[in-house]
């Protein structure tokens, strides 16, 4: 375990009360999904000067392509965005996907599939058909994932998914704030749920209900946090000090490093749950998306 030596910006402090003040309520009081959405929904601005964004379809998963034009991309990476498998979309997480792009990575963000029209596995389903697709496209490059929030999740699944079917993994996997665990048991779910800058328990419970529906919630490609966990690759894991997911990302690299599995977790202080997304205010965000890119880079040629 890692926590992220850095001076808390004043930027994050502020999003922290800010988020805490107005999100956080309004999402613990929204009833229905169409009130959920209303709320998460809303795209953050995201600096696309020097990136393209196109749309394009992959395995039949309908999404968005970034790249920077006028280079060659370093390698592929699939993405895979949060939102409690109930909202959001690529376009809400270019703010993310762009910063990929410009470190020069060719992004591909899927439109994948989401709850309660279309609960558990059809998500996975998703994600695992733009996977092969750009599997096949990119190989024998490095491929690469990268998710946060429900997308961090997704994105294990998505690897317990693939070594099932034999396929080849990626390269390595960078994972933000992941919710790994729809039985929602993590002891930071109740400790951090007064300082956490977005969620509380409830709300967490009522977005596992609506993505399972009647599935069983240790189902490890629902929760990969109870999955087998060994030969997965390279894993970073970047997870805020306060935030209710904090022991989501701390069981997964303890039970990952008990595999004999490679796992960097980080520790940010006083930053805001899934604060890339907020990069171009956030200096954390910056931070954790550069050391992101770093870790991908790393792995470029098999080191």
């Amino acid at each position: 375990m890692h926590r992220a030596r850095v001076p808390v910006s004043w930027q994050a402090r502020l999003a922290c009360v800010l988020l805490r003040r107005t999100f956080k309520r309004r999402l613990a009081a929204a009833q229905g999904v169409r009130a959920i959405r209303r709320l998460m929904n809303v795209p953050v601005r995201a600096p696309l000067d020097g990136v393209s964004v196109a749309p394009a379809t992959l395995g039949g998963i309908v999404g968005e392509w970034l790249e920077s034009p006028g280079r060659p991309p370093k390698a592929s990476l699939l993405y895979l965005h949060g939102g409690g498998y109930i909202a959001c979309s690529p376009r809400t997480h270019r703010a993310v996907t762009t910063a990929f792009a410009h470190a020069g990575y060719g992004t591909f963000a899927p439109d994948y599939r989401l709850a309660p029209e279309h609960p558990f596995p059809a998500a996975l389903e998703d994600a695992l058909a733009a996977y092969r697709a750009l599997l096949d496209r990119t190989r024998p490059r490095p491929l690469f994932v990268a998710g946060d929030s429900a997308g961090g999740g997704l994105s294990l699944a998505l690897l317990l998914a693939a070594r099932e079917r034999g396929w080849p993994l990626p390269t390595a996997v960078a994972l933000f704030s992941p919710l790994t665990d729809l039985v929602v048991t993590g002891d930071s779910i109740r400790q951090n749920a007064a300082r956490c800058a977005m969620f509380v328990p409830q709300v967490l419970e009522r977005v596992a209900q609506l993505y399972l529906g009647r599935r069983d919630p240790y189902d490890p490609l629902a929760s990969p946090l109870y999955g087998d966990l060994r030969g997965l690759p390279p894993l970073l894991i970047h997870v805020g000090r306060d935030e209710t997911l904090l022991d989501d990302s701390v069981r997964l690299a303890q039970r990952v490093r008990a595999a004999a599995g490679t796992v960097e977790l980080e520790i940010w202080p006083a930053v805001p749950h899934a604060w890339q997304l907020f990069h171009p205010w956030i200096p954390e965000g910056r931070r954790s998306l550069a050391a992101a890119a770093t870790f991908f880079d790393t792995y470029l040629h098999g080191s």
